[in-house]
C-alpha cells in the first residue's frame, strides 16, 4: 500500500519514478559541487529538483524540508533521502544517499590516512589552523543558530541551562554524553510546558511511496536499536558495538543543525581515548572545506580510530552507524507527517529541544573546541583572524581551510 500526503498538484509534480543509478548521478554531481553547508545544499536541491527537473513544485518541496528539519539528524541529507524514496523507493534512497556523501567521506578518509602520514595531530602549524578554524566555524554557528532558536527570554534561559548542565555534569554519572541525553530531554519536556502553543503551519503535500506497515516497523527499528545497541554493548563488553553504539546515538540527536553533531561526536569518540582531542578538532575544521554533508567527517573519526576500528573500514562503519537513524526516521514518519506538522503540543517540544542543542554547542564552543586550541594569546589572536574571515569578510569555509591551514603552517612551524 502506498500512502500519500499530497495536494493535486504535487501529486502532479512528483509523479514518475527515476532509477536508483540516475539518482545515485545526479546525487553524485550534488555531492561534488554542494559547497556552503546544510541550508546551501536545500537551495541546490530546490534548483535541481524543482526548478530544473520539475520533481516536486514549491508547496510540495517545501513540506518535504519541513519534515526534515522537524527530524532529529542532519536535514539537508534527509531531504536528499526522502527525494530518493519518492522517486525511487528503498533503492532510490539509498542511491541518493550514497551519491551526495560519497565525494566527502572519500576525502575525509583520504585526510585521515594524511593526518596519520604526517605524524598525527600532535605539534603540527597547520593542523592547529585546521583547529582555529574550527573554532571560528562553531562560534559562527552558535551565533546563527541562536538568534533563529532562541529569540525570547525563556528559549535563551533554556540555552543557558542546557549549557551549565551539560557542563557541570558528572563524570561519575555517565559524563558528557549522558549530560546530553538529559538536556535534550529536559528541553523536550520545558518546551511543551512553558512555551506558547505554535498553531502550526499547513503544506503543499509530497508523494509517499511506502507502505504504513514498513513505517512502523522502521520507527520500532529506531527506538531498538537506540535503546539496545548500548545495553548489548553494556552487556557483551565489545569496544566495536560500543563505537557503533555511540556513533548511532549521535545521529539520532542532532537537532537544529549538522554543527551540534560535534559535541555529540566528542562525547562519544575523545573521552574514552578512541580519537584524540587534537586530531577530533583537526578533522571538523577540515570537513568545513569540503562539498556535500559535513557528517562524513564521522568517516574519518572511524578511519583514525585507536583498537577495534579504524581504516577504511572503520570509516565506513562508522558513516553508516550515524546515518542510520536518519533512514530509520524518514521512512518511518513520512506517512504520519500531515498529523505531526498539525500538532501545536509537539512543535513546541521541538522548539524546546532547539533551544537545548543551542546550549549544546555553546557548552562545546568553550569545551573542547576554545580549551584545547587556545593557549597563548598568539593562538587567540589566530582564531580572530579566522573568524573574521568567517563572519565578518564572509568568505567560504572551503577558502578558510587552506588559508588557516598555511597561516598555522607559517606562523609556528617556519617563523
Amino acid at each position: 500500500m502506498t500512502d500519500r500526503v499530497a495536494t493535486p498538484a504535487a501529486a502532479a509534480a512528483a509523479a514518475g519514478h527515476t532509477r536508483p543509478l540516475s539518482l545515485f548521478l545526479i546525487f553524485l554531481r550534488l555531492g561534488l559541487t554542494s559547497f556552503g553547508g546544510p541550508i546551501a545544499h536545500l537551495g541546490y536541491f530546490r534548483t535541481e529538483f524543482v526548478g530544473r527537473r520539475k520533481w516536486f513544485d514549491d508547496a510540495a518541496y517545501a513540506d518535504l524540508v519541513a519534515l526534515c528539519q522537524f527530524l532529529p539528524g542532519p536535514a539537508s541529507s534527509q531531504v536528499g533521502i526522502a527525494i530518493g524514496l519518492t522517486r525511487g523507493g528503498l533503492a532510490g534512497a539509498v542511491a541518493a544517499w550514497c551519491g551526495f556523501t560519497l565525494p566527502s567521506a572519500v576525502l575525509m578518509i583520504l585526510f585521515a590516512y594524511g593526518v596519520t602520514v604526517a605524524g598525527g595531530a600532535q605539534a603540527s602549524g597547520w593542523l592547529f589552523g585546521l583547529k582555529a578554524m574550527a573554532v571560528a566555524v562553531v562560534a559562527m554557528a552558535l551565533w546563527q543558530m541562536a538568534t533563529t532558536l532562541c529569540r525570547t527570554a525563556t528559549t535563551i534561559s533554556l540555552a543557558l541551562a542546557a549549557a551549565v548542565l551539560v557542563l557541570l555534569w558528572p563524570a561519575a554519572a555517565g559524563g558528557m554524553a549522558v549530560g546530553q541525553v538529559v538536556a535534550i530531554v529536559g528541553g523536550a519536556a520545558a518546551g511543551r510546558l512553558l512555551l506558547p502553543a505554535d498553531p502550526g503551519a499547513g503544506g503543499g503535500g509530497f508523494r509517499v511511496p511506502i507502505g504504513r506497515w514498513l513505517a512502523t516497523a522502521a520507527l520500532v527499528v529506531f527506538v531498538a536499536a537506540l535503546a539496545g545497541l548500548p545495553l548489548l554493548a553494556w552487556v557483551s563488553g565489545d569496544d566495536l558495538i560500543a563505537k557503533i553504539a555511540g556513533f548511532y546515538r549521535a545521529g539520532a540527536l542532532i537537532f537544529g543543525g549538522g554543527h551540534v553533531v560535534l559535541p555529540l561526536l566528542q562525547a562519544v569518540v575523545v573521552p574514552p581515548g578512541w580519537v584524540g582531542q587534537d586530531a577530533f578538532l583537526a578533522g571538523y575544521g577540515a570537513a568545513q572545506a569540503l562539498p556535500g554533508p559535513l557528517l562524513a567527517f564521522s568517516a574519518y573519526l572511524g578511519t583514525t580510530m585507536a583498537a577495534g576500528l579504524g581504516g577504511v573500514l572503520g570509516g565506513v562503519i562508522a558513516l553508516l552507524a550515524i546515518y542510520a537513524p536518519s533512514f530509520l526516521l524518514v521512512i518511518g514518519l513520512m506517512p504520519a507527517w500531515s498529523r505531526l506538522r498539525a500538532a501545536p503540543e509537539v512543535r513546541t517540544s521541538l522548539a524546546g529541544v532547539s533551544a537545548a542543542v543551542v546550549g549544546l554547542l555553546l557548552a562545546a564552543l568553550y569545551d573542547p573546541v576554545f580549551t584545547a586550541t587556545v593557549h597563548e594569546p598568539e593562538h587567540l589572536a589566530f582564531v580572530l583572524v579566522a573568524f573574521a574571515l568567517v563572519a565578518v569578510w564572509k568568505l567560504p569555509p572551503w577558502l578558510v581551510a587552506p588559508l588557516a591551514a598555511t597561516g598555522g603552517w607559517l606562523a609556528f612551524d617556519v617563523l
